[in-house]
């Protein structure tokens, strides 16, 4: 089955605010990973996340965080944040449980 990626508004500016090289990563990365198994968790990858409604899962692409929910068929890109920014980010944006 295959997923459809939907960005949301702040996941297209932060997408614009990245260089050429790694914006090629992560859109590489979007196409891979979320588009067919968004939910197949792994060690180094794709990490469920434990407390929040919202974002369900995180994607890692080198020093870069990519937040997601899954929906159905439809993957909502919310956020791609810096490694060092992603706390600051899930404090707040987060929806606890």
């Amino acid at each position: 089955m295959s997923f459809a990626v939907v960005l949301a508004p702040e996941a297209v500016e932060d997408l614009r605010a990245l260089t050429a090289t790694i914006r090629t990563t992560v859109r590489s990365a979007l196409e891979t990973h979320l588009r067919h198994e968004p939910e197949k968790t792994s060690r180094s990858r794709i990490k469920r996340l434990r407390g929040l409604r919202r974002p369900q899962y995180r994607l890692r692409v080198g020093e870069v965080r990519v937040f997601y929910d899954v929906s159905g068929a439809t993957v909502e890109v919310l956020a791609i944040v810096a490694k060092s920014e992603a706390d600051s980010w899930l404090e707040q944006f987060g929806d606890p449980v």
